[in-house]
């Protein structure tokens, strides 16, 4: 028997992070499995993972990619791996300390609750809630946040947010082979699908810390992926919207002349 809630951590390059944040979920109150989506990283962080299994037997599981593909691309490899088993609830969340494993359990108790489809820890839902972050960059997240807000017409103070549960009803209503995007942008468009599908999404107040060790995965086209493709995701969902207005009134009209 293995835990409902399976904690999906993308990993390239964390050698220095990847045991630490394992330990830390494990130790958490709350069972979660772990599965570590690895993109073949030259540094080890697959074998550290290798390593670990043993004393997380059942628990601990690797997914190797061959290559480096994207955040985006990581998490659908690893839901993918998630819906072949019966796991009830997927958390996305980064290896590098940015988000608190503690968290993971508040996000777990409120996806939980009845009529919750997803919940979102959120670095805006209180204020703005992030941790050694220089000022310019806090200005493009929470910038980047209020255009989203905007554009897309979702309630959401931080669209972008990675650290994420997903009822496993919201990832099997998605169609995880129709996502465009592999950046940060991937995180808008999940939450994006899940909106228009009707799932509700709940914020939950979390602090937000940089990462101490390792690398930084942000660049310029990540953000250019996010600004371009939320314009695109809502021009295609205004079609959608067209076009299945235009098939349920061509429905009604054949009905009405029955």
């Amino acid at each position: 028997m293995h835990a409902k809630g399976l904690v999906i951590i993308p990993t390239y390059n964390e050698i220095e992070n990847v045991e630490a944040i394992v330990e830390a979920v494990f130790g958490l109150k709350e069972t979660f499995d772990v599965l570590i989506v690895d993109d073949n990283s030259p540094d080890g962080t697959a074998q550290k993972v290798v390593e670990m299994q043993d004393r997380f037997s059942g628990r601990l599981h690797l997914l190797l990619r061959k290559e480096k593909q994207g955040l985006g691309k990581a998490y659908i490899s690893g839901f993918k791996w998630a819906l072949e088993r019966d796991y009830e609830y997927l958390f996305e969340m980064d290896a590098d300390f940015s988000h608190d494993p503690n968290d993971l359990e508040r996000l777990y108790r409120t996806c939980k609750k009845p009529g919750v489809d997803i919940a979102i820890g959120s670095r805006y839902v209180q204020g703005v809630n992030v941790v050694n972050w220089p000022l310019n960059r806090v200005l493009l997240s929470y910038g980047a946040s209020f255009y989203v807000k905007l554009i897309t017409g979702m309630r959401i103070h931080d669209p972008t947010a990675g650290f994420i549960c997903y009822s496993r009803k919201v990832i099997e209503g998605i169609d995880l082979d129709d996502i465009q995007f592999v950046g940060y942008a991937f995180q808008i468009e999940m939450k994006f699908r899940a909106y228009t599908r009707g799932f509700k999404l709940v914020e939950v107040p979390i602090i937000f810390k940089d990462r101490e060790l390792g690398q930084s995965k942000m660049s310029g086209a990540i953000i250019h992926e996010a600004v371009l493709g939320v314009l695109s995701m809502k021009w295609k969902s205004l079609f959608n919207k067209k076009d299945k207005s235009y098939e349920q009134n061509s429905y009604q009209e054949c009905q009405h002349r029955k």
